[in-house]
């Protein structure tokens, strides 16, 4: 019985949680009424489904929750939260955590390492992400970047198996087509890092196709303008994939 209301009670914060917060968050603004509305039920479904729970002496509460979960659903706001099926859980560290990496020289030598990160997701496991950043991209008055968006598009971009920049696209949309968008703006950015030029989007973006379309998608939806002018044929087909056109809302920065 006491295992019972403490689910009926979660159940009943996640409902009301997206919607006590989102006007916490400037990245929402651009939402007209009825998709706040459909965005704040799908945050519910989120954390009735997902645990977040915290790592490095983090104490997690309801706040933390949902405006993660605000953010996490926005790029399936017009999509189905099934797509994020298949994992449980969010693991919040209170600042950056470090992971352990690989990576290959030029002779092809595999070396060990361990970087700092604000996020990172796990293919069939859990998104980890550092409260410290989820924060600020939330509260920010003109946000630029998003680690939770970032995240969420690794999760959908797994969703075929592999990180290699092409999520399950729509029937109607041309997997050749993306991946010839994609790849131009991909080298195109390559070879302004690789020249000490001005890269026009977060260099980041350059590390590998997967990071690419997560850093295009974080900027999608947190300054859709800049990457209409960057890159517009990018844009049309996340626009696609989406089905949002966040640069022509009624919100303009």
């Amino acid at each position: 019985m006491f295992d019972l209301l403490k689910r009926l009670r979660r159940s009943e914060r996640a409902t009301d949680l997206p919607a006590a917060l989102s006007g916490e968050m400037p990245l929402l603004a651009r939402l007209r009424p009825e998709e706040l509305d459909r965005l704040q039920r799908l945050a519910a479904g989120f954390l009735r489904r997902k645990s977040v729970d915290g790592a490095g002496g983090l104490q997690v509460s309801d706040r933390m929750r949902g405006l993660i979960a605000l953010q996490a659903c926005l790029p399936i706001l017009q999509l189905s939260l099934d797509l994020y099926s298949g994992w449980h859980s969010i693991i919040l560290y209170p600042d950056e955590f470090r992971a352990p990496f690989e990576f290959s020289d030029p002779a092809g030598v595999i070396h060990q390492g361990s970087r700092d990160l604000s996020g990172e997701a796990w293919h069939r496991g859990p998104v980890i992400l550092a409260w410290s950043h989820v924060e600020q991209d939330a509260r920010a008055p003109e946000p630029a970047a998003n680690v939770v968006i970032h995240e969420m598009a690794h999760k959908l971009d797994l969703l075929n198996g592999d990180a290699n920049g092409m999520p399950p696209l729509h029937r109607e949309m041309d997997p050749r087509f993306w991946s010839q968008v994609m790849n131009a703006a991909y080298d195109d950015l390559a070879l302004h890092v690789e020249r000490d030029a001005e890269p026009p989007i977060d260099p980041y973006a350059a590390h590998s196709p997967d990071e690419f379309f997560a850093v295009v998608s974080e900027l999608f939806f947190a300054w859709p303008e800049v990457l209409l002018e960057t890159y517009p044929e990018v844009y049309r087909q996340l626009l696609l994939y989406f089905r949002q056109d966040p640069a022509f809302s009624s919100f303009r920065r």
